[in-house]
């Protein structure tokens, strides 16, 4: 048994490559109601909750049907809206963090990423993997680098190209997506200073690997598309287009 999930969409209205984000419009649709959306047609989650820093945006997500939760403006990131949620609803197991700038995430990705975790009880949160095709993101330092043993466990994420290319024939993966905690975990996670590697490369799961707990690694059978500049918007944009509203399914 997976016991309660708990889903919840950190959105910030505050952004500095795209201001107002959550509230954006794509396909005529506000960027959180897309998001909101597309986690409630997943069958692994039982509540969804939009952890917001504007009453603009609670607006939104109620004239949607949506449930909202106004949380401190002063919170340091979406992780710490997602912790500051979890610690209010206490029959939560299972605490997913998903993030308002991903309209394709869907039920592919969040209902394996919950089994996953849920069937390795050994570790503590679980992330998606993507294989990387484009090889320019492999040296984007904007797009965080994974790797992972035979046992599906992370060994490291980076911004930097890994593993290293020195030889032909490399195989590399990006982490994109949601995130999957438990919540007792999550809660003891967000109390944690950063560590010297987070530090160094500025990734909260090298928080997680320095302190020696486990992450579960699930391969994404897609991609996503996430908005920070009004580009992605014009790339998502397009994307509704060619395959319509019925946008998770075609996610590549």
């Amino acid at each position: 048994m997976k016991g309660n999930t708990l889903a919840v969409i950190p959105a910030r209205l505050a952004s500095t490559r795209l201001p107002n984000k959550p509230l954006v419009e794509i396909g005529g649709v506000q960027l959180v109601v897309r998001v909101l959306r597309q986690v409630r047609r997943c069958s692994s989650v039982d509540r969804v909750v939009v952890a917001v820093d504007d009453e603009r945006i609670l607006h939104v997500v109620e004239k949607a049907g949506g449930e909202g939760v106004l949380t401190p403006p002063d919170l340091p990131s979406g992780g710490d809206r997602v912790a500051w949620v979890a610690a209010l609803i206490e029959d939560a197991d299972i605490v997913l963090n998903v993030q308002v700038d991903d309209p394709l995430v869907g039920p592919d990705m969040i209902d394996p990423l919950v089994e996953a975790l849920a069937l390795d009880q050994d570790s503590s949160l679980a992330v998606l993997a993507r294989r990387i095709e484009n090889e320019a993101e492999v040296s984007d330092p904007n797009v965080v680098k994974m790797v992972y043993g035979f046992d599906g466990r992370a060994l490291y994420f980076s911004r930097s190209p890994i593993p290293y290319p020195r030889n032909t024939g490399g195989v590399w993966y990006k982490h994109i997506g949601p995130y999957a905690y438990r919540r007792d975990f999550l809660l003891s996670f967000a109390s944690w200073e950063p560590t010297p590697l987070e530090k160094t490369e500025s990734l909260e799961m090298l928080r997680v690997l320095e302190r020696g707990y486990s992450i579960t690694c699930v391969q994404a059978s897609r991609d996503t598309i996430e908005i920070d500049t009004p580009q992605d918007i014009a790339r998502m944009e397009a994307h509704l287009k060619r395959y319509g509203d019925d946008i998770y399914e075609s996610g590549n």
